[in-house]
C-alpha cells in the first residue's frame, strides 16, 4: 500500500482501525528540534473520537508513545517512530461486512485488490482512524513551522449545506465547534443531530489557510505546492475535492477580474487580492496559502441500503451497525491542518536544500 508521503520529510503511516496500534514514522526531521508533548496532545485531542455529541462513541486516549527519534523530547536526527494504541477496538462489529460491502466505502474495492487478505474490521487500513497518526506527524510539523513564523488555521466553511459566516482570519482551534460564526455552528450541530436521528449522515467543506508562508516554495509542473498539498489531503478518507484560492469560481471570471494585482508594501511584493490562493505556477507568492476541501457524508449509516452478497452474488439489504460519526467534518478540521503542515514543511526543507 502507498502509505508514505514526502520528498525530504518522509512520512509513513501504518496500522489498521482495530489493530493493536496505529503509528507513524518520520524520516528527515532536523536534529535538535524540541517537541512540546502537551501541545501535541491538545492537537490530537481535537481529532480524537468520543469527545463530542456529534462524533463516534468509540473513545481512544490517543496518547502518543515515542519509540525512537527523540531524546529528552528533542529530535536526535534518527527517524522518529511513534504509536497510538487502539484500546477500544471491536472488530466483531464488522464480521458480516466481509461478504457484504458497504455502499460508499472501500470494502468492495479492497476485496477486489487484496482478494480477501485485507483487514476488514472498521475499514482496516482504509479507515479514518488512520488520520490519528497523520495528525501526530502534522502536529509536530505545526510546531516546527511556528518557529519559522508560519501558522496554519482552518474552519468548517460549510456543513449539510449550511455556510459559516465571516472570513477565516484567526484560529478556531480553541472553540468547541470550529466555525467563525457560532450561530451558524449551532445550525450545523442541529443538522448533524437530525441526520443521526434518521440513521443517516452529512458532509461538508473545510477551509484552511497557511499564514506567513514565504515566497518561493514549490516547483513548476508536477512538483507544485498545490500538487504537494493535494496529494496528502487526498490521503484523508472521505475527501472528494480540493480547490485553491477562488477555485472553480475563477472559471466564471474574466482575467481582469481574476488576476491579483501586484503592489509594494513595506519593502515586499504583495497582491491586492488573493484569488490565486497564494500560489502561482506551483510556487508560493508570499500571500496566505488558502484552499478548501470537500468531504462526503460518512458512508457507514444505519439507514437501509442496497448491496450484494459477494459469496452468492445475490442482492441484499444492509443496515450498518457499530460506532460511526454522523458527520466526520468537525474531526476532519485538524486533519486538514496536519496535511497542510506536512506538505508545507516538506516544501520548506526542499527550498533550504536548493539554496545551500
Amino acid at each position: 500500500m502507498a502509505s508514505w508521503y514526502g520528498e525530504n520529510l518522509r512520512v509513513s503511516i501504518f496500522g489498521q482501525s482495530h489493530s493493536a496500534a496505529i503509528g507513524v514514522t518520520m524520516d528527515g526531521l532536523p536534529a535538535g528540534e524540541r517537541i512540546d508533548r502537551e501541545r501535541l496532545k491538545r492537537f490530537l485531542d481535537r481529532r480524537a473520537p468520543g469527545r463530542s455529541a456529534w462524533s463516534t462513541p468509540r473513545r481512544e486516549a490517543d496518547e502518543p508513545e515515542f519509540l525512537a527519534g527523540l531524546r529528552d523530547d528533542v529530535t536526535c536526527g534518527a527517524p522518529l517512530a511513534a504509536i497510538l494504541r487502539n484500546a477500544n477496538a471491536r472488530p466483531q462489529d464488522y464480521e458480516a461486512l466481509r461478504a457484504t460491502p458497504r455502499p460508499g466505502h472501500a470494502d468492495y474495492t479492497a476485496q477486489m485488490k487484496y482478494g480477501g487478505a485485507q483487514d476488514a474490521a472498521g475499514g482496516g487500513h482504509f479507515s479514518g482512524r488512520l488520520t490519528a497518526p497523520l495528525c501526530l506527524a502534522g502536529g509536530i510539523c505545526l510546531q516546527l513551522l511556528a518557529r519559522e513564523g508560519i501558522t496554519v488555521i482552518s474552519r468548517i466553511a460549510e456543513l449539510a449545506g449550511i455556510e459559516d459566516a465571516g472570513e477565516l482570519t484567526a484560529p478556531t482551534a480553541d472553540k468547541e465547534f470550529p466555525v467563525v460564526d457560532d450561530a451558524r455552528g449551532e445550525e450545523m450541530k442541529a443538522a448533524i443531530a437530525a441526520a443521526r436521528a434518521a440513521g443517516d449522515s452529512v458532509g461538508g467543506i473545510v477551509e484552511c489557510a497557511a499564514l506567513g508562508v514565504p515566497a518561493g516554495l514549490g516547483d513548476p509542473i508536477f512538483g507544485g505546492l498545490e500538487n504537494r498539498i493535494a496529494a496528502i489531503v487526498f490521503g484523508i478518507p472521505a475527501v472528494k475535492g480540493i480547490e485553491f484560492g477562488a477555485g472553480f469560481a475563477a472559471a466564471r471570471l474574466r482575467g481582469s477580474e481574476n488576476n491579483d494585482a501586484f503592489a509594494a508594501e513595506n519593502g515586499r511584493v504583495v497582491t491586492r487580492t488573493n484569488r490565486c490562493g497564494g500560489i502561482l505556477g506551483g510556487i508560493s507568492t508570499g500571500m496566505p496559502v488558502t484552499f478548501r476541501v470537500a468531504f462526503k457524508p460518512t458512508p457507514s449509516i444505519a439507514a437501509e441500503q442496497d448491496s450484494v452478497n459477494l459469496g452468492t452474488m445475490e442482492a441484499v439489504k444492509l443496515s450498518v451497525g457499530g460506532r460511526h460519526d454522523p458527520c466526520i467534518v468537525p474531526r476532519a478540521v485538524p486533519c486538514v491542518e496536519a496535511a497542510a503542515a506536512i506538505a508545507i514543511y516538506d516544501a520548506l526543507l526542499s527550498r533550504r536544500r536548493e539554496t545551500r
